[in-house]
């Protein structure tokens, strides 16, 4: 497996994807309590499969190393970190299968699943503080979530850490709100919006 070190956007993404597994964000359910949801986690992100019950152990303690570093974006620790993450974890080399040669890092081939993650969490971490600016380390703009991500678009105005989920679900409960403030006597306050939100469910 190769990990192209230019390619900070999909390496922001998983580990944006990673955080976000976390039961904090979830009410209180983790989506990786087992060995077969990582395997999963990691199948879909094209990564080394877990076999041992360590790896599941490990991805936790870097989920909560990657959440901390998304929470305190601070420049000079970003940096030294994420460094820390992409150490001593396979050789760099020059990638010449596409277009344009590119660096990128190749893992050895005992490599665990832990090794991969770290070292994508690092390039993304690093290539976002770099190139985008510490203020893409964000927290979830909807009022009920807990989550976290890294805005890696293009314009930078990313609001939350699931568009589909915490998005929509805003977007339904500021729907009901108008809704109901136009069949009301009196104008629905925000903080009836925010309970609307609330009712829609983890």
């Amino acid at each position: 497996m190769q990990v192209v070190l230019d390619d900070y956007v999909w390496a922001a993404g998983v580990a944006t994807d990673l955080v976000n597994t976390a039961a904090e964000v979830w009410h209180g359910e983790d989506k990786l309590p087992d060995l077969a949801s990582l395997a999963a986690f990691a199948e879909l992100h094209s990564l080394p499969e877990p076999t041992r019950r360590s790896d599941l152990r490990a991805v936790h303690r870097l989920r909560v190393t990657a959440r901390d570093l998304i929470d305190h974006p601070d420049q000079a620790c970003l940096i030294t970190a994420a460094t820390a993450l992409t150490a001593s974890i396979g050789g760099v080399t020059l990638d010449t299968s596409r277009d344009r040669a590119r660096w990128a890092v190749s893992l050895r081939p005992d490599a665990t699943v832990v090794d991969a993650l770290s070292l994508i969490c690092g390039v993304g971490i690093l290539g976002v503080a770099q190139s985008l600016g510490v203020e893409r380390f964000r927290a979830c703009a909807a009022p009920t979530c807990r989550g976290a991500f890294i805005d890696t678009t293009r314009p930078g105005r990313r609001r939350y850490c699931m568009p589909g989920l915490c998005g929509n679900r805003v977007n339904v409960a500021n729907h009901r709100a108008r809704r109901a403030s136009t069949q009301a006597p009196e104008p629905q306050s925000a903080a009836n919006a925010v309970a609307a939100v609330r009712e829609l469910g983890p």
